[in-house]
Parts: structure tokens; C-alpha cells; sequence
């Protein structure tokens, strides 16, 4: 029993932990866990003010303190300038989107993949490589020097993409993921702070999670990143840098466009901040935007790879690296890739340079767009926003469900689509929406089976 009486004191949180196990505030940390996990306290949940919370368990400030830190390198609170701290909405969320296996009962609309036709050309390129006397390189390790060509197709790739760099400051990285974590391992210490979209990316998240870097919720206005509410968090939230994925929002399908994108950038240069841009779906438009690296290159870290445009499984990333970040990314790739497969890093940049990469990105964009019709047809009475070049489409709910509910309601019927609460970060309101990829269905046939029984299950809300 505390000391002080707050027996009709309206606290949202009343934890009681014994004081003989020390330290305390791991203790207090610990029962703040369950209390969550257990649902006792849930998302978006304001917790007591510190002070008001140590004068309850007659604590110390410090100790209270300790304890919320421990749990918001969780990702489990979220603590915002001047509101307080809430319960994070995201904390129970699963950020793994794959599972292992497949439930074969599912039609996958929920990872975004493209669809299959550059696979026999893939296959066709590594057999003639495979054919070579010295085909034996492809199998041992891969040297820094020796892929000045391979970087000049990595240039090529790049410019596609609206970004244009030089040779020396490209990294190579074993996929986008790989290269987020890389730069949030070499740029941040533990406890660090970094801006993101109130939905972003749940790769980020877990890579974020596994180095204690707490993600900051940075506010959108008309449904992309406000330069306004960047500039706040660079003077008030005490964040090193932000990450961004300008073309094909990942999940909400939004473009930045080129005005925010120069505001950002000079923004991020007026305050000394690394920009993450995340090029991961650039490629899937004919005619891109600058990217946010064109206004700022000497901020912003510019990822790139194919995973989305041609093939999954090529685990392969670019990397254009400003010169003052070049050293401790390169290092941090280093440790965390050892090396790149030369095999994968060859058949990238052959594609790359051959004039088949055009034909391949020009058939999946012509594969996306016919898709994209389907869905517009059966779901032409709901908002699904989203350009008919993109692999994947954001589906406002009708009714009060939730993203969540639903999600749950399709697997049942056979479909497999992710929730917005995958996606949102901290103390974020979570959009009454889910993600649909378009392209993740084997056949067009399959691709109409699942949108029939969203279709349906979408006339029952209404």
C-alpha cells in the first residue's frame, strides 16, 4: 500500500511491485510490460505524470524515469514534448509481415511483391554466366575493388530513379533492409531518436527495436510528411534524423510531392540531419519525382534496390552514401554483411546495363497496371487509394471497424491483407484502413478470387 492515499485519485495506471526486488525500476519496468501485454493497459493509453506515479509508489523521480526509459526502447511508450506519455499503438502490433510458411488456405495479398515475369529472363542471364570458364568466381568472396563496373550500374539504376550520384559514394548492402540497419547502427547510439510517418515501414520498426532507437511519429499534412512538423520535431524532439519512402508511401501508396520534398531537404541541412530515403519502389514509375537526395545529397542516404521491380529475391541493395556518413556506414556494412554475394551482385548489375532491364521493368509496370483495373472494378464503391503503377493499394474501411478487425475477418475467408495497425508508430491513431497488394496473387484469376471476398466482406459493413 503506497503511502499517500490515492484510493479516488483518477490514475489511469496503479501498479503495485514489490520493493524488495531490485533494481526497482526493472521491476516496475517488468509489471509496466504485462500490464500491457496482458491488455490491462491499452494502446493509446495517457500514463500518470512521472512525478504524480513516484509520489504514489513513494519512488524516486529517477526511478520512474528509468523505468519508462526501459520500456520506450521497447517500443512499448511513447513519449511526446509537452502531451506526455502514452501507450504505444503499435505495441502490440506484429512488425514481421512474412511468416514462415505460407498458410496455404490464403490467398497473399498482404506482402507486396511483384509479379513473376522477369523470372525466366533472370534465369536465362544466370545460366549464360553460370556457362563462363571462370564461372568459379561467382562463389567466393566479393572485393570492394573489383566492382568498379558493378557501382557504374548502380549509377544507371539510380538515375532511373530520379537520383543522380558518382561512383565513390556507392555502397553495396544484402537488401533494403539490411542497408536501414546498417545506417541506424552506424548514425545512432542506443536511446537515440528518429522521425518517421505516423505509418511507415514495419522493417524500419523492427530494425529500430533491435538497436534500442526509439521512432518519432512526425505529423502528415494532406497525407505526406509536413515539413512544418519536421522542423518542429528537429527543435523539440531532440531526433538525429528521419526516414522516408517519398514515391509509393509504404502502406498509404502517396507520393511526396517535389515542393515538401525541397522543404525536407533544406530543412534536414538547416539542422544537421540524415535524411534515410528509401528508393525501395522508384523504379515503378515511368517518369519519377527527384528524389529528396537531388536537394540534399550531401544529407540524405539514398537506398535503392530491385526487390520490388523485378525480382524478391534479389537481395541486393544500393547504397549512395554522403561523404561525411561514408566511414562508419561502410563499417557498419561491413560488419553486418561481411560481403555481398558476387553471384547476385553480378546477375543485378548485367541486368542492369543490358537493355533487357527496360523491357523487364516496362512488363511488370504493364502486369501492375492491368491488376490495378481489376481492382478498381471491384472496388470502385470504396476508397482505395493508391496509382495504378503500384504493387500495392491503401483501403479506407466503411463503418467503425477497425484495420485490425478486419484483417482477422478476411483470413478467415481466405485472404490475407495487413492491417494499418502493422504500420502505425507511437502514440499514432492507428487509419481505419488496410493494405492490399495487387501483384502478390499468382494469377489474375486469384487476384479476382480475393477481391470478390473483400468485396463482399465490405458490402456486409456497409
Amino acid at each position: 500500500m503506497p503511502i499517500n492515499s490515492f484510493e479516488n485519485y483518477p490514475m489511469s495506471w496503479k501498479p503495485s511491485i514489490n520493493k524488495t526486488k531490485k533494481p526497482i525500476y526493472l521491476a516496475l519496468a517488468g509489471q509496466l510490460e504485462q500490464d500491457i501485454l496482458n491488455g490491462v493497459l491499452l494502446p493509446g493509453t495517457k500514463l500518470p505524470p512521472q512525478r504524480e506515479l513516484a509520489d504514489y509508489l513513494d519512488l524516486n523521480l529517477s526511478t520512474i524515469s528509468k523505468a519508462f526509459k526501459v520500456c520506450e526502447l521497447k517500443g512499448l511508450l511513447s513519449a511526446a514534448v509537452g502531451s506526455g506519455t502514452f501507450v504505444s499503438y503499435d505495441a502490440l502490433s506484429n512488425a514481421y509481415l512474412l511468416e514462415d510458411t505460407k498458410p496455404k488456405h490464403l490467398i497473399e495479398m498482404g506482402a507486396t511483391l511483384p509479379d513473376n515475369a522477369s523470372y525466366e529472363p533472370l534465369l536465362l542471364q544466370l545460366k549464360s554466366m553460370l556457362q563462363e570458364t571462370d564461372y568459379e568466381k561467382w562463389f567466393g568472396y566479393g572485393r570492394a575493388g573489383e566492382s568498379l563496373w558493378q557501382k557504374d550500374a548502380a549509377i544507371k539504376l539510380m538515375r532511373r530513379g530520379g537520383f543522380e550520384t558518382t561512383v565513390d559514394h556507392i555502397l553495396f548492402a544484402n537488401g533494403g533492409q539490411n542497408a536501414i540497419a546498417a545506417v541506424l547502427a552506424s548514425l545512432c547510439k542506443p536511446g537515440d531518436r528518429i522521425g518517421v510517418d505516423d505509418h511507415t515501414y514495419p522493417g524500419l520498426k523492427t530494425a529500430a527495436a533491435m538497436l534500442s532507437v526509439q521512432i518519432v511519429p512526425i505529423k502528415s499534412e494532406n497525407d505526406e510528411m509536413s515539413p512544418t512538423a519536421f522542423e518542429y520535431a528537429c527543435k523539440n524532439e531532440n531526433i538525429k534524423g528521419i526516414y522516408l519512402i517519398p514515391d509509393y508511401h509504404n502502406p498509404t501508396a502517396t507520393f511526396m510531392s517535389v515542393e515538401n520534398r525541397k522543404m525536407i531537404a533544406d530543412i534536414a541541412k538547416k539542422y544537421n540531419q540524415f535524411v534515410i530515403e528509401d528508393a525501395t519502389y522508384h523504379l515503378l514509375n515511368k517518369n519519377p519525382l527527384p528524389a529528396v537526395a537531388s536537394f540534399a545529397p550531401e544529407q540524405v542516404i539514398y537506398i535503392a534496390s530491385l526487390s520490388k521491380s523485378l525480382a524478391p529475391g534479389l537481395r541486393l541493395a544500393y547504397v549512395a552514401v554522403p561523404s561525411q556518413f561514408k566511414e562508419p556506414i561502410s563499417k557498419a556494412l561491413y560488419n553486418l554483411n561481411i560481403t555481398v554475394s558476387p553471384l547476385l551482385a553480378e546477375l543485378t548489375a548485367r541486368t542492369i546495363v543490358s537493355n533487357q532491364f527496360e523491357v523487364l521493368i516496362e512488363g511488370h509496370r504493364e502486369q501492375t497496371i492491368r491488376r490495378n483495373q481489376i481492382v478498381n472494378q471491384y472496388l470502385a464503391d470504396y476508397m482505395c487509394l493508391g496509382d495504378e503503377t503500384g504493387i500495392f493499394r491503401w483501403l479506407l474501411l466503411p463503418g467503425k471497424i477497425t484495420g485490425a478487425e478486419f484483417e482477422t475477418l478476411a483470413a478467415r475467408q481466405g485472404v490475407q491483407v495487413y492491417a494499418a495497425e502493422r504500420f502505425v508508430v507511437g502514440n499514432s491513431c492507428p487509419e481505419r484502413a488496410v493494405r492490399i497488394s495487387v501483384c502478390a496473387p499468382k494469377t489474375l484469376k486469384e487476384l479476382e478470387e480475393g477481391l470478390m471476398i473483400l468485396k463482399r466482406l465490405l458490402n456486409g459493413l456497409t
